[in-house]
């Protein structure tokens, strides 16, 4: 019997993951990747280190999917996080977990995941065309090939994993949902997942791209009373719009779409302090420097290029004498370090989210095989189909499981 002939249209990580499977099935497969080299996007993953997988079981990273997580099910059970790591490792890839279970390279690169697919995907004879597809070939019914600027090229089975439309530099233009309509499919709503915060108060030219390394995040909605919707540690970035960062980022996930005042978001500059040490310390610092200045004092502190920003919200003249502090306003400087607020206006574009949210409904999708149930012989995997999750990971997880079944299937 003669091979089937299967286009795997993408290149990232679910399209090399269902290149790789399907091959291992005995197909003769051909990825299409419009780029000049796979993998784009995940040379930027995890700051260009790659955070691969997240080291726990299957349910915790349905748990972490809060767009139609229960879809992944059978790919999870399939492809576990432990067979991801496993993957990687048995494939020449030593791997390492940090802080929040999350899985990295030991050499912290990202191409070294890239290498890895490559390598294992020639060795199982996977073929590479980088040119792009322009269009499926369908007939009564069923996908029997592509289309390419050079002509139509037959192929039994055709595998969509061509991304989202975030971050369109790397290749994820929304190509997958063009050719996930013409076969008939519904496209939910597309909207940034994983992104960067605009914020209603002005950010200082002096502040822009300070990092703050170490402060707790807390998000509140305002239409529901204040109620906390969101809560982490980490990073967080001053930019000339707002903020970025990875708590920011994992932050922006349970947001809706935001209207200018909807969501408030607390950082906590001194997470390690309590209000009562905090205090302590500044009546230490005080009586120290009893004839500087507060913008000396705060100095001790925080960074001084947030210095303005942070005695403005004080209403604190930044000149103001030590010794002439009132209690009132040291409290006020306590409030202000354990909760400083800033006001979301709005997410940043699409293009500059780390995943898409919405994509191809998981209704018409076969979750048991990734088929779709529209047209014979379509698959999806990835980041085309309307999921999207946490940062830890789960993102690239789900792409890989759900590349995994496709190409088995």
């Amino acid at each position: 019997m003669s091979q089937r002939q299967v286009a795997v249209i993408g290149g990232g990580a679910a399209g090399m993951m269902a290149a790789i499977f399907a091959a291992r099935c005995g197909d003769a497969v051909t990825v299409f990747e419009k780029n000049a080299k796979i993998g784009r996007k995940l040379y930027i993953t995890g700051k260009g280190r790659c955070n691969l997988t997240n080291n726990c079981d299957s349910k915790t990273v349905i748990e972490n999917v809060p767009t139609n997580g229960r879809f992944l099910y059978s790919a999870l059970h399939r492809f576990s996080p432990a067979d991801t790591m496993r993957f990687f490792e048995d494939n020449g890839l030593p791997l390492k977990t940090e802080r929040g279970h999350r899985v990295f390279p030991v050499s912290d690169k990202a191409g070294d995941v890239v290498d890895t697919l490559l390598r294992v995907a020639k060795r199982e004879g996977v073929r590479l065309v980088f040119r792009p597809a322009e269009n499926l070939w369908l007939r009564d019914g069923a996908v029997v090939g592509i289309q390419t600027a050079t002509g139509a090229l037959p192929f039994d089975k055709v595998i969509l994993a061509c991304g989202g439309c975030s971050y369109p530099l790397t290749g994820s233009t929304g190509d997958g949902y063009l050719f996930a309509q013409q076969a008939g499919h519904t496209i939910r709503p597309l909207k940034p997942s994983l992104v960067p915060l605009e914020t209603v108060e002005a950010i200082p030219s002096d502040m822009v791209q300070l990092l703050l390394k170490n402060i707790a995040l807390t998000v509140t909605d305002t239409s529901q009373g204040g109620k906390k919707v969101y809560e982490d540690f980490g990073e967080l970035q001053f930019m000339r719009y707002g903020v970025a960062g990875a708590v920011v980022l994992s932050a922006s996930a349970h947001m809706k779409e935001p209207e200018a005042g909807h969501y408030r978001l607390i950082l906590d500059l001194k997470p390690a302090l309590t209000e009562e040490k905090l205090d302590a310390r500044l009546l230490r610092e005080i009586n120290a420097r009893r004839k500087e200045s507060v913008s000396s004092l705060m100095r001790s502190l925080l960074p001084s290029a947030m210095l303005m920003m942070f005695l403005r919200k004080a209403d604190i003249p930044a000149d103001k004498c030590c010794s002439e502090l009132t209690r009132t306003e040291r409290k006020r400087l306590i409030g202000l370090l354990k909760a400083f607020p800033l006001t979301v206006k709005g997410f940043r574009p699409i293009e500059e989210a780390i995943v898409t949210s919405g994509g191809v409904s998981v209704k018409e999708i076969d979750p048991k095989t990734m088929a779709s149930k529209l047209v014979s012989g379509l698959y999806f995997a990835g980041e085309v189909i309307d999921i999207d999750a946490y940062t830890g990971g789960f993102n690239l997880q789900c792409a890989f499981a759900t590349g995994v079944l496709a190409g088995e299937a």
